[in-house]
């Protein structure tokens, strides 16, 4: 009894050791991981780095595809993460860690619109999605944005956004290369603190001062820049209405001096600018910077600021062969409307709107019929489909043609015979059997005649548009594809049908797209939206046949996002039977006695639409090439399926896409490649 106590005391010794042991030796492995993944499943993969991270991860359903990686190191707990945000960057997708801690995964292009952290540091440097405020000291915002849009993945989740009223940069994308993008912005911000003075003006307008400035140095040339030393610096700030002057403390000093001498009151009351406009037109600010002025004005009177003995008259015209303004008035007023000038005359943005029109038809129909009739006891017709049986025997009467036998006297008054034969008649035969679809056969015997008529149909049609169009925010655009169809609208005959005419109306059939677009907050894109579908469906004896398919709505859609307009989900059946009473109910029999038609119809119609939103060149030429290429890449491959009979010729393709303008190829460039192409 005392052995197997302590036999039982050795072995739950051991069982401790050994579950400590096996715990250390789990930790220990834990802390290491050997990734390899071959042609895996991408959820399949953030399934199983969720699970050893024990980390929660949301997939969006766009994430998709096969992923062959892997590593032939072991990695930490931090490394395998930072190897699992880099696998997730190479394939075009990102991370968005919420503040719960929730992981979410995205398409890189979907981030930028998701909850992303800001961060302040260097607390990420790998391929997180993060966003960091930066603020500028020396450098304008205006000025240093466009260049970091260059160096940022604008394509993907890289944004860069510049705030001008509080001089701050917010920069959005990958951790890595947004640190990146702060160092940049960092040094450049940094050069030339010590060497910087700002000069605040009391009377002239700074950005007017500037455009002196820099005109006067340009034309001294290496005068300013003499001695090996970098040239003076001005940067106007129209906030303050002051100039921030920099470089060699000699050259600084001249410019002040020349500053201060040129910041004078004018003797006059007023104040000529031409104002050369970006992007507005001239003559649409002319209204609103008269009623800006007129505000001021009434302000300042109602305030009692005006003085008495100063004239506050404003002048402003437009010049729209230059598109420019001309404002004539005093230095503070024209400051306030260079104000306005400068944040109405801005690059607007533009929306590409993708318009997808789709129908399936699917059409069935089946017919039968049988009539049968006698010269002396009448017959059996039907209209539902078949060609009347009467209308044939009509036109196989005529068809056949006839004799008949004359008895005349000759001059000698003796009796004689002749036949006199009439032509065959083939139109009213012809004229039945062209409304004839399908089989017919018939069959004539002992005066009586029958007709069958069998027909089955089966119709399908798949169309397929997609229209779309550019055009600027707030602008309507109008599309068109299709063609103008005469439509009579009335016809005049003269007395006896003398000088007859009609009047003709054309209309358009085809593809049409008319959109307002209106980029609302947050990227949201309001669509005032007229879309027609119409097609020629056949004519009467009056005129043409149109089918038309419209819609007028507004709609507020994301940027990149699909909405459906409207759509139609149409099934007819249709049914009908024409018989003889009593005789068409005879089980079996009945069917000599009636002629039955039935025919079913489904139509499916469904029309989407998709907005994106394009704030800058570099979106719009990307768009742009993938168009083109998608174009080119269609002609390349009929390029190589040859054209028929026409073997040694090639057709047409597009130039390989080059973001520069090329012209066409001069007389002497066309002679000289096609030289080259005999030799």
């Amino acid at each position: 009894m005392m052995f197997n106590r302590r036999t039982r005391g050795i072995n739950k010794v051991v069982i401790a050791i050994s579950a400590a042991f096996l715990a250390m030796s789990t930790m220990l492995a834990a802390a290491d991981y050997s990734p390899n993944f071959k042609n895996t499943e991408i959820s399949e993969f953030i399934n199983i780095v969720g699970k050893n991270l024990q980390k929660t991860i949301i997939v969006d359903p766009n994430v998709r595809g096969k992923i062959t990686v892997r590593s032939y190191d072991l990695l930490t707990e931090e490394q395998y993460y930072q190897f699992f945000l880099n696998v997730l960057q190479v394939y075009d997708f990102a991370v968005v860690e919420m503040p719960s801690g929730i992981i979410k995964v995205v398409r890189a292009k979907d981030a930028k619109t998701s909850n992303i952290p800001v961060v302040e540091g260097e607390a990420f440097n790998g391929d997180e999605i993060i966003t960091r405020v930066v603020p500028l000291y020396n450098v304008p915002v205006r000025e240093l944005a466009p260049i970091l849009r260059q160096l940022s993945d604008s394509a993907g989740a890289g944004s860069v956004v510049g705030h001008d009223a509080s001089n701050v940069m917010m920069l959005t994308g990958r951790a890595a290369a947004v640190n990146r993008l702060v160092e940049i912005i960092e040094r450049v911000d940094r050069a030339g603190d010590e060497e910087v003075e700002i000069v605040k003006l009391k009377f002239a307008s700074a950005s007017e001062m500037v455009r002196i400035i820099d005109s006067i140095n340009k034309s001294q040339g290496a005068a300013g820049n003499a001695g090996g030393k970098s040239a003076p610096r001005v940067v106007a700030d129209d906030r303050t209405n002051s100039i921030m002057v920099s470089g060699d403390t000699k050259a600084r000093a001249r410019l002040i001096n020349l500053i201060e001498r040129m910041d004078q009151e004018l003797e006059t009351s007023g104040n000529t600018r031409v104002i050369f406009l970006n992007y507005s037109k001239a003559a649409d600010l002319v209204k609103v910077l008269q009623g800006v002025s007129a505000s001021i004005q009434a302000e300042e009177q109602g305030a009692a600021k005006s003085k008495s003995g100063k004239n506050r008259e404003v002048s402003i015209d437009s010049h729209e062969d230059s598109n420019a303004l001309v404002i004539t008035a005093e230095p503070d007023m024209m400051r306030s409307l260079e104000t306005v000038i400068r944040q109405l005359d801005i690059r607007r943005a533009q929306v590409q709107v993708e318009a997808i029109i789709v129908e399936v038809f699917e059409g069935d129909g089946t017919t039968l019929g049988v009539q049968f009739g006698s010269e002396q006891y009448g017959m059996t017709q039907f209209t539902n489909g078949v060609t009347g049986i009467g209308t044939l025997a009509v036109g196989v009467k005529d068809a056949a043609g006839t004799t008949t036998s004359t008895t005349g006297f000759d001059d000698n008054g003796q009796p004689y015979s002749y036949d006199t034969t009439t032509a065959a008649n083939y139109a009213t035969l012809a004229a039945a059997l062209g409304g004839v679809n399908g089989l017919i056969t018939g069959v004539v015997k002992g005066g009586w005649a029958a007709v069958i008529q069998a027909v089955s149909t089966d119709t399908n049609s798949n169309v397929l548009a997609t229209p779309h169009l550019t055009t600027l925010d707030n602008e309507e655009a109008f599309f068109i594809v299709g063609q103008e169809v005469p439509i009579i609208t009335g016809s005049t005959t003269g007395s006896g049908n003398s000088n007859p005419f009609q009047s003709v109306d054309r209309k358009e059939v085809g593809i049409k797209l008319k959109v307002t677009p209106q980029i609302n907050e947050g990227d949201a894109v309001q669509l005032t939206i007229e879309q027609e579908v119409s097609s020629l469906s056949g004519a009467t004896s009056v005129d043409v046949l149109i089918n038309k398919r419209e819609i007028k709505t507004t709609v507020i859609v994301d940027d990149g996002g699909t909405i459906v307009l409207g759509g139609l989900i149409d099934e007819d059946v249709q049914e009908s039977v024409s018989k003889v009473p009593l005789l068409g109910d005879i089980p079996f029999i009945g069917n000599l006695f009636k002629s039955t038609t039935t025919s079913k119809r489904k139509r499916n119609l469904m029309v989407f639409i998709r907005p994106t939103i394009v704030r800058d060149g570099f979106t719009m030429n990307e768009i742009s090439k993938r168009k083109y290429n998608y174009i080119r890449a269609e002609q390349l491959k009929r390029q190589s399926e040859g054209i028929p009979l026409m073997p040694f010729q090639e057709g047409p393709a597009l130039p390989e896409w080059d973001d520069t303008l090329v012209l066409p190829p001069s007389f002497e460039e066309y002679i000289e490649t096609k030289g080259e192409d005999k030799d």
